[in-house]
């Protein structure tokens, strides 16, 4: 969506922040607090990925930003902006973002959310014995958005992490997936009191379940089970294709242990992958639950689509944002800097007006200030 270059891309952003407590004393605000973020959102688009860099960026581009901020005291310095940051209560920045996704973000029915976790690995601190920051988030596939992310402590919590997430979501008549960690009683109720059905992958740490479930479609290969619901895709390129096959079967009177607890469960599927590369070919069986019937077309493309929110998400904050790479620490300043970094990944992902990637894109914007303001309106 192009717009003019006299576009003010500042009230809608500016909107989000106006009930956001500034957490510095009343005497230490020379810098309005919408000030620094909405600076700081565009800096990060434009390929700043440090406190430095974000203050470099505001005096090289500092009359372009006064058109639609006053800076009335200039730009702020990097140790400014790195401790409101550190200050800055991440609970409430991160609700101002989730009302933005809901604002900005098209309801699409039978979307597939994806629930994943990521650590930022150099978020740790061993001098005061700081863990790495780890991050769970939830990524819309079709609107291609960072729905909204919660901070957990390791890897294990992210079981109680998920439904805390779910509740800042609007994820009715969605699709949820998630890993197999995230493959527990609780959480199959959490997603669907919000009116959402799951897939979710079935390992070992079920694992009455996942033997029964691998039985039912061992029988089924051999030719010994029902009749199933089935559906298949082939994908390739460059000397490559990639071959998916989904069995889906209703779980009722199929015998299954301990499904008592599990909301709302009708199906199991399996889902096998098979590539041929370079004259070889590898094949993966996986397992899932879910409360969808046994639909194998639905299925199959909910699993695939799950996968959006590593190479979409994880993977673009790692090599387009250097987000492994961010030594960020003090305070709140990790969590917080993460939610800008979903915030500008949001917005480049939903300017569709060039084709490249969003790394390309953020070059684009510190390039071109009317491409910068494209990115900027989709807020």
């Amino acid at each position: 969506m192009a717009v003019s270059s006299e576009a003010d891309p500042s009230p809608a952003l500016t909107e989000y922040f106006a009930d956001l407590d500034d957490p510095r004393r009343e005497n230490s605000t020379d810098y309005p607090l919408h000030e620094i973020i909405i600076l700081t959102i565009c800096a990060v688009i434009c390929g700043a990925d440090g406190f430095t860099s974000i203050a470099n960026f505001g005096e090289a581009k500092k009359e372009w930003l006064r058109q639609f901020l006053e800076l009335e005291n200039g730009i702020p310095s990097h140790d400014t902006i790195g401790r409101f940051f550190g200050l800055l209560d991440p609970e409430a920045f991160e609700a101002r973002f989730s009302r933005w996704v809901r604002e900005a973000c098209e309801h699409v029915d039978g979307e597939v959310v994806a629930i994943d976790g990521k650590t930022l690995r150099r978020s740790y601190d061993r001098e005061s014995s700081k863990a790495a920051l780890h991050m769970v988030s939830a990524w819309a596939s079709e609107n291609g958005a960072a729905l909204g992310q919660v901070k957990t402590e390791e890897k294990s919590n992210e079981i109680t992490a998920i439904p805390e997430l779910l509740e800042v979501l609007d994820v009715a008549g969605c699709i949820v997936t998630v890993d197999a960690m995230g493959c527990q009683k609780a959480i199959t109720e959490a997603i669907t009191e919000q009116g959402a059905d799951y897939v979710l992958a079935l390992k070992d740490n079920q694992g009455e379940l996942r033997a029964d479930t691998e039985a039912i479609f061992d029988r089924i290969r051999e030719g010994k089970g029902e009749p199933q619901h089935a559906h298949k895709s082939v994908t390739g390129g460059h000397d490559r294709v990639e071959t998916r096959r989904c069995w889906a079967v209703d779980v009722e009177g199929k015998g299954l242990v301990d499904l008592e607890g599990w909301h709302d469960l009708s199906a199991v599927c399996m889902v096998e992958y098979e590539r041929f590369e370079e004259g070889k070919t590898t094949t993966e069986r996986r397992y899932y639950v879910s409360s969808l019937g046994p639909d194998a077309e639905t299925l199959l493309r909910a699993t695939r689509r799950h996968w959006h929110i590593e190479n979409r998400m994880h993977w673009v904050l790692d090599v387009a944002f250097q987000e492994d790479q961010s030594r960020i620490r003090a305070g709140h300043a990790a969590q917080n800097m993460a939610t800008v970094r979903r915030l500008a990944l949001s917005l480049l992902e939903q300017d569709d007006s060039l084709s490249v990637g969003v790394k390309n894109k953020r070059l684009r914007a510190g390039w071109d200030q009317d491409y910068l303001r494209t990115v900027l309106q989709n807020a």
